[in-house]
């Protein structure tokens, strides 16, 4: 059965790195979906997707609507077929779509769609799907994804991240956005007062992402965080929360055990 892992959180928290990071750890097969227009997680990950001939969500979307083909059933079929052929991009480690970047004006509303109509059908066959989200709460109203199985929520030291957990809570609740396990990651600026503020803040939280330089590097360098040494800082925070998650539920993950050893 197919697990659905969601990352969410304020700009700057550390989501992209988050998804890069714990899908190391995630048993095969593996689909990464970046829905963020940034394209942050495609990076993380080493990938060019322009080298590799695999278009985005966005390009696709927009292609076909150039050629007037944007009525209803014929859009999605052509969409579908167009996905299919183009949008994904394969490894032996990972598949990855990106939603991408839209190069012209107006709203992402349509490859939004698109990619939420998509999205049942594509995960079919994976044991774990990891969603990087955009920052803010906008996503939350699209409902690209309307239920997962973990939403993880990234926040950083400030005010501002913890009154945005809670109107993503409001608003989750508002739209109908279901998941069955809620964790709160705190990333590496948090001291340990700050810290116990967000324990305080919710049950739900799960711990803290150590600072690593390697991490600041090897984005500086293109390298993928992958490729990052077992015993970094990053790694070994990542490797923590998830085995703190299997103390409480053994059967809750499908990871790799041979790397959380």
């Amino acid at each position: 059965m197919t697990r659905v892992i969601v990352s969410t959180g304020r700009g700057g928290t550390g989501k992209s790195t988050f998804c890069a990071m714990i899908s190391k750890y995630l048993a095969p097969p593996l689909l990464l979906i970046d829905v963020d227009p940034d394209q942050s997680l495609c990076d993380m990950l080493g990938v060019d997707l322009e080298k590799e001939e695999v278009s985005t969500v966005s390009n696709v979307v927009s292609d076909i609507k150039q050629t007037g083909g944007l009525s209803s059933r014929l859009y999605f079929d052509d969409l579908e077929t167009a996905f299919y052929q183009n949008c994904i991009y394969k490894s032996e480690k990972f598949d990855l779509v990106t939603l991408g970047t839209k190069w012209t004006e107006g709203c992402y509303c349509l490859a939004d769609n698109s990619l939420k109509g998509i999205i049942p059908k594509l995960i079919r066959g994976y044991e774990n799907v990891v969603i990087d989200s955009p920052a803010g709460l906008e996503h939350l109203n699209r409902r690209v994804v309307s239920h997962m199985n973990d939403l993880f929520v990234l926040s950083d030291s400030s005010l501002k991240s913890m009154k945005h957990i809670e109107r993503m809570k409001r608003i989750m609740e508002g739209v109908k956005i279901t998941y069955d396990y809620f964790y709160l990651v705190a990333s590496h600026d948090f001291n340990g007062e700050v810290e116990e503020c967000l324990q305080n803040l919710s049950q739900h939280y799960l711990g803290k992402i150590d600072y690593d330089v390697n991490v600041k590097d090897y984005n500086l360098k293109g390298k993928p965080l992958w490729d990052l040494p077992e015993d970094s800082p990053a790694c070994l925070s990542v490797k923590k929360l998830l085995k703190r998650i299997q103390e409480t539920d053994t059967n809750h993950f499908q990871v790799r055990e041979e790397l959380l050893a």
